[in-house]
């Protein structure tokens, strides 16, 4: 079915003629995790192809911080990006009509659930939440799902605490993001970190996809130095959205592009979608009304 949907939309799409007529340009936003110019080299593929098929002048854009793409969309500076399910939250609940969900990564082993991921230094002797105690907890960024919301509500509920600093870790910080955070726990700059996973595969790979997974292909970590500490319940994996105002058309187009992007040049996918996965499905808004309650409740 998932095989059907993608050749029907990129059949349909592809053979679309360019919409210059209808769009000056289109921009991509893409969210943090590793920095802004692996990023952007990651995704050149997908701007050069997106390019090619609208026939305009396509952007990319890699703010500093999650809330930049969020507030991209939220103004109509960017067109489409993968946000994670809780900016996804955070940008409906602030303009329900902003944007609109299409697709979601579909994992190896046919899901699109992921998990926030608690990890240390093997060498540290932290094992557990409970070795973590008096330390340094280190979160992503504060629109993260799970670099932030989902661990900020399951942590303190395992713990019996606050992640109020000295509550019951010594302190707890914002690294910035993914790549950030994994960094920092392995130059020991923080003593304990959360980031994101599919849960698939090995630890010794970083999982089948991820951050971690994509700081092992940086380069920048060996998993054999590092140990995972916490796991959290599977987390919905965020859409790819595309502004709602977008022309019908180009909406189409977009969705048909990254629904068979696998098929088309999986090199460009496997660094779009950050790792080894099995292509992109339908998803819509429903999928996601647990999380924007969650994100509800933080903020009250």
């Amino acid at each position: 079915m998932k095989k059907l949907f993608a050749a029907i939309l990129a059949t349909t799409a592809l053979a679309m003629p360019a919409l210059a007529q209808e769009i000056d340009e289109f921009r991509i936003g893409i969210l943090g995790g590793e920095n802004a110019q692996d990023r952007l080299n990651s995704n050149e593929c997908l701007r050069a192809k997106t390019e090619e098929l609208l026939g305009v002048e396509t952007k990319l854009f890699a703010p500093a911080d999650y809330n930049g793409v969020i507030q991209g969309l939220l103004g109509g500076t960017i067109d489409m990006a993968w946000l994670g399910a809780s900016g996804y939250a955070k940008t409906y609940l602030e303009d329900p009509e902003a944007v609109e969900p299409v697709l979601v990564k579909v994992n190896i082993d046919g899901g699109y659930g992921y998990h926030s991921v608690g990890f240390a230094r093997k060498d540290s002797g932290i094992a557990s939440l409970e070795d973590m105690k008096g330390k340094v907890f280190g979160f992503g960024d504060p629109n993260s799902t799970s670099g932030y919301l989902i661990p900020s509500i399951e942590i303190p509920a395992e713990i019996g605490a606050t992640m109020e600093s000295g509550d019951y870790f010594g302190e707890v910080k914002f690294t910035g993001g993914h790549e950030q955070t994994i960094v920092a726990v392995n130059n020991g700059d923080v003593d304990g970190g959360v980031t994101w996973a599919d849960g698939l595969g090995n630890w010794e790979d970083g999982y089948n996809s991820g951050a971690l997974r994509k700081a092992v292909d940086a380069g920048l970590v060996d998993m054999n130095d590092l140990v995972e500490i916490w796991k959290s319940k599977p987390i919905p994996e965020g859409p790819i959205v595309l502004r709602k105002a977008l022309p019908e058309k180009v909406k189409l187009q977009m969705t048909g592009l990254m629904a068979s992007l696998p098929a088309m040049d999986y090199d460009c996918y496997y660094g779009v979608a950050a790792g080894e996965s099995k292509g992109f499905m339908p998803i819509g808004h429903d999928a996601y009304l647990s999380i924007i309650e969650a994100r509800k409740a933080k903020s009250q």
